[in-house]
């Protein structure tokens, strides 16, 4: 059996005078939260939508389970886009109802399951309620239920915490583990880069069409070290090496600093802590390690990632 529940290889989007997507390939593994991350236009909606069949690509190869990917797979696929596809005016129960019956549930496997999710998420009494008569919040909540509801093995949520409170939120990222616990495969498209670093095992981030990079979450934040340090000290701190850099230094209180310094040279921590040993008394020591976002940013802009993020994720944040 292959590693890889999904594998997009050198896949092309062409619309007129534009290029959505250019020869990318992403590879997603089995039992895995794949963050899909990118700016606003990048292309990785055109992407979702290839993979659902929504629209067909131009160039390249889909295998879903090896398979060459066919209509017959969207079955065993669950999507919740970002732009939510309820009935406004049908009866919660009866519109989850339906919507299983298209996923070929039989009508008496679809109210065993529902019982069970109306139970967990605590909705019993939403069951003969019009979907236009719940708040945001709650219209996500039956979106969720419709897109899982009938076991897919690859599921696709695109910004499945928007409209929620930070208690919701918290209750739909414990599911999406539990999820991934029982094996289903998930592709998390969001901008929420906090929620990237607590869930995603793997993530890919495509820019202008391109891929940019892709691999395991925590692999490429270590490939993105700074040589930075963050060392909180007490005494002064009078000079250091060529070698070294002070970028800033925060008073934390009496004879109490913290200071950022760069290795420039690339000499290594024990040369580091040598220098500091002689002249402060070290409270913490630690190497800065960037997050997601500083990654992220770093990566759409061309800066450098230094101490701290001058610019802020959210100017990215529109759908895409």
């Amino acid at each position: 059996m292959t590693p890889y529940i999904l594998q997009a290889d050198n896949i092309s989007k062409h619309y007129a005078g534009h290029t959505a997507l250019d020869k990318v390939s992403i590879h997603i593994p089995r039992g895995a939260v794949f963050g899909l991350l990118g700016p606003n236009g990048a292309g990785k909606t055109t992407f979702i939508r290839i993979v659902t069949q929504i629209i067909s690509l131009d160039e390249g190869t889909i295998l879903f389970d090896n398979q060459p990917l066919t209509p017959a797979h969207t079955s065993r696929i669950g999507y919740m886009p970002e732009e939510r596809g309820l009935y406004k005016k049908m009866k919660v129960g009866e519109q989850l109802l339906y919507l299983a019956q298209l996923k070929g549930l039989s009508k008496k496997e679809a109210l065993e399951r529902l019982k069970i999710w109306f139970t967990k998420f605590d909705i019993k009494s939403w069951w003969n309620k019009n979907v236009e008569d719940l708040s945001k919040g709650m219209q996500q909540k039956i979106q969720f239920i419709a897109t899982v509801l009938h076991e897919p093995e690859l599921l696709i949520l695109d910004e499945p915490f928007s409209g929620f409170d930070p208690v919701n939120a918290n209750l739909i990222k414990e599911e999406i583990l539990e999820l991934r616990q029982k094996g289903c495969t998930i592709i998390f498209s969001t901008h929420r880069m906090d929620s990237v670093e607590s869930l995603c095992d793997y993530l890919a981030l495509i820019n202008k069409s391109k891929k940019m990079l892709d691999g395991k979450t925590q692999e490429i934040k270590q490939s993105y070290h700074t040589n930075i340090y963050t060392i909180e000290y007490a005494g002064v701190l009078h000079q250091i090496s060529p070698s070294f850099e002070v970028m800033n230094q925060e008073k934390l209180g009496e004879n109490q600093f913290r200071s950022f310094i760069k290795d420039k040279a690339n000499i290594g921590t024990k040369a580091l802590l040598a220098e500091l040993i002689e002249q402060v008394e070290i409270k913490s020591f630690a190497q800065k390690i960037p997050t997601i976002e500083e990654i992220f940013i770093s990566i759409v802009t061309g800066e450098p990632i230094g101490f701290q993020t001058t610019k802020s994720i959210d100017q990215f944040s529109e759908k895409v």
